[in-house]
């Protein structure tokens, strides 16, 4: 990230105001630097080798012919690795470079540096590669009892949460079974980035990552160097939504610098991309909910097994949010909910926005509006009947104490009057431009849904960010290592300065692992919360030192001064000092940021494993052709819980853009895998909803609950609306088809069932 330097009037640039981004004005014409812009004048090109199978032998590797080839600089396989092979965001399990076998589809095999994209592009094609070809573990369903395909076997976690009464009965119940399809997170922007091998051994790289110093310390352990000889730097990340969470190009590049004492920079294609990086996890779930007649739910059963991919990622961290949010945000006196995440050879799945909990959101959701059919009740009003409230307890016996609106947000998203109206217009049809759809025919769906998760990192992980405030003649400089991948932390880490100092001119320094220590990953909601924090404590010591500074110098008591428009002022005011000149010699603060303490999960699955939870509601409306199985979702409307709101228009756009994401895997989005292949790895064939798709969201209400504990009482707001979106969307077809399409996204075959040919 580059230094950013702004002059935004401090009357609309503190907390609570829509503060414009001050990388938004680049990114929209066109000159903001991302990963992909990197260049060095001396640079070499890379790129990888990868294995076309999802299970294979490698017999026999020659990489001769390669070496020959003029303009190629180098050729590095496994052997070549200097430091530990392996590396993995959470267990360290996952090859630099396949060794002997290859357990994925893409799974890198041999990098190379040339001269020129061209030259790469030869080069890789002419290494040999002997492949002995196996029969692929594919079915997550079967590889808890199959032969283990990687020495840690083919299990990566399994949980159980019980909770209450195992043997109660509901005079009420609903059965059912629900599979999701793996997405990917689909930025924009592929994965790319810079290496410069070091005059000290070392190396500098510059790349799109969300989580600065877990890179850090997995390329150093690969290097065999030590962390503080391996300095990365934030490139500018066209998008992210936890794919970039694991590492992909960083090892490659720093082995190919290092080795050819040459900066050499990596751009992945679209379709290496959908191979170099983790996706949301699949998952087949089946669920039984208990209920009286009143419709008071008594217990829930569920298993929910999820397909993990070849390597552990945050598998395990991802099955511990499924179950623990299995349910939804209802209140549950009694459950039991196994979930597991098992090793296939399919692609690697790991963090995605919702993490977990947008695959269990589906099932809850069609379950509540299965026990609402069978009791003939409203589905808002048998949400809001078992709704959450603070004081609740959880499934894993954790008690809310915090702020939980969630009959807040069923209610005001059920009563916001809607401002869709049926059109005659066939372009407004499903459709659209096909003109295909008979308007008598359509039929129009509308349906709640409501999701909770987590926020920040669970289960007793040390989580904290870093952050240091620097203010010298009236300017203050924030360091951080923050990812920003367009979460808005540059413009909240500047409203925040200003909020606590005064100061109009605040710069944010690039984030790098050499100057601040670690900030945690941009992932789980956390940065707001986490970075946000430090920034605030960091600016309110620096406050602390400034006050007592002109209370020294001036005799003035510390209680009669505030700070305001770039001045040091008296309550009475007979004092006013420019916060320039105040500090004319510097004052600084480094500090570390940490929320209040999680524990891990004990063998039945209690214990008080989260810091915080944010909820949200969606509204769907379709209008599904159902004689062609076409869709189109006709408006979205939603409420969420924000605890407080600090800027709205960024708010804005996170809702919209979570929504999208929903959309896209309830309708459209899958990667599709066979017997371990890929077969859409690209933006033609992968599917995301584009604006022709995607329909108005409505925001119904901010939910403002200032939450105890958070700076500014502010809740992540970024994954909830990737997680109700999804299953609401779907209900809203459901109820237009009176089919139970317990699969998403929602094919055409789904709607409309197809006779084979006599």
């Amino acid at each position: 990230m580059s230094e950013v330097k702004t002059k935004t009037p401090i009357s609309n640039s503190r907390i609570g105001d829509s503060a414009p981004r001050p990388d938004g004005i680049p990114k929209v014409k066109g000159t903001f630097a991302f990963s992909s812009d990197l260049w060095h004048e001396k640079m070499l090109w890379g790129g990888t080798l990868r294995s076309p199978y999802p299970a294979a032998r490698i017999n026999k590797l020659d990489i001769t012919e390669a070496l020959l080839i003029d303009g190629v600089h180098t050729v590095l396989t496994h052997s070549d690795v200097p430091g530990e092979a392996v590396y993995g965001l959470e267990h360290a399990d996952q090859p630099v470079m396949a060794a002997e076998v290859v357990r994925y589809e893409g799974e890198p095999v041999a990098i190379v540096a040339a001269d020129h994209p061209e030259i790469v592009r030869r080069a890789l094609a002419a290494i040999k590669v002997e492949y002995e070809e196996m029969v692929p573990l594919t079915d997550p369903e079967i590889a808890e009892s199959v032969g283990h395909i990687h020495p840690d076997g083919n299990v990566f976690r399994k949980i159980n949460i019980r909770h209450g009464d195992q043997e109660i009965q509901g005079d009420i119940q609903v059965e059912g079974f629900y599979e999701v399809g793996m997405q990917d997170q689909a930025f924009l922007g592929p994965e790319s980035g810079l290496a410069v091998p070091g005059e000290d051994g070392g190396v500098d790289l510059y790349v799109s990552t969300q989580w600065l110093h877990a890179d850090q310390r997995q390329v150093a352990s690969c290097l065999g160097l030590k962390e503080e000889d391996v300095r990365i730097t934030l490139a500018g990340v066209g998008g992210a939504f936890g794919a970039r969470e694991d590492l992909s190009l960083h090892v490659h590049l720093c082995m190919l610098a290092m080795r050819t004492n040459r900066p050499v920079k990596m751009i992945y294609s679209r379709e290496e991309s959908f191979h170099g990086h983790v996706h949301r996890h699949p998952a087949k779930m089946w669920y039984r909910h208990h209920a009286d007649r009143e419709g008071n739910l008594l217990r829930v059963e569920a298993r929910v097994l999820l397909d993990g991919g070849a390597y552990a990622s945050s598998s395990g961290a991802v099955i511990a949010n499924a179950a623990c949010f299995a349910a939804g945000p209802y209140r549950i006196p009694n459950a039991n909910i196994e979930g597991i995440v098992v090793r296939t050879n399919n692609p690697p799945c790991g963090a995605m926005r919702g993490f977990g909990a947008v695959q269990t959101c589906m099932g809850h959701e069609a379950q509540m509006d299965k026990l609402a059919a069978v009791l003939n009740v409203d589905p808002v009003e048998i949400r809001l009947k078992n709704a959450l409230k603070t004081g609740d307890q959880l499934l894993t016996g954790q008690i809310i104490t915090g702020t939980a609106p969630v009959a807040e947000v069923i209610r005001t998203c059920a009563e916001h009057v809607p401002s869709y109206q049926k059109s005659s217009d066939l372009m407004s049809l499903p459709g659209g431009a096909g003109r295909t759809a008979d308007p008598e025919h359509i039929s129009r769906g509308e349906a709640i849904a409501v999701g909770f998760k987590n926020l920040m990192f669970s289960e007793g992980f040390d989580d904290f960010s870093s952050a240091v405030c620097h203010l010298e003649d009236g300017v203050a400089t924030i360091t951080c290592a923050c990812a920003e991948v367009g979460q808005g932390f540059v413009t909240l880490a500047q409203q925040i300065t200003r909020e606590i100092l005064g100061v109009e001119e605040v710069i944010l320094a690039p984030a790098a692992t050499e100057t601040v220590g670690s900030a945690g990953s941009t992932s789980a909601s956390r940065q707001t919360w986490m970075s946000g924090g430090a920034v605030q404590k960091a600016c309110e010591e620096v406050r602390l030192k400034l006050l007592q500074r002109v209370t020294e110098e001036h005799e003035i008591g510390i209680d009669d001064l505030v700070l305001a428009e770039g001045q040091v002022l008296s309550l009475n005011g007979d004092f006013s000092i420019s916060i320039d000149v105040a500090t004319e010699n510097p004052l600084e603060a480094r500090v570390e940021y940490r929320h209040a303490p999680t524990f891990p999960l004990d063998e039945n699955g209690q214990g008080d494993a989260h810091v915080s939870f944010a909820f949200a509601a969606h509204r769907a409306v379709v209008d599904v052709d159902p004689e062609l199985g076409l869709v189109k979702v006709v408006e979205l409307i939603t409420s969420q819980d924000v605890g407080r709101l600090l800027n709205p228009v960024q708010a804005i756009g996170q809702l919209e853009g979570g929504a999208a994401q929903g959309v896209g895997l309830a309708v459209m989005e899958e990667v599709l895998v066979a017997e371990g292949n890929i077969r859409n790895a690209s933006f033609t064939d992968y599917l995301i909803p584009t604006a022709l798709d995607m329909p108005p969201v409505e925001v119904a209400a901010i939910i403002e609950q200032p939450e105890p504990g958070a700076p500014f009482g502010a809740k992540g707001i970024g994954e909830p609306p990737s997680i109700s979106s999804t299953a609401a969307v779907v209900a809203a077809i459901r109820e237009a088809t009176n089919l139970e399409l317990p699969r998403v996204p929602v094919r055409l075959t789904d709607i409309v069932s197809v006779e084979e040919p006599s």
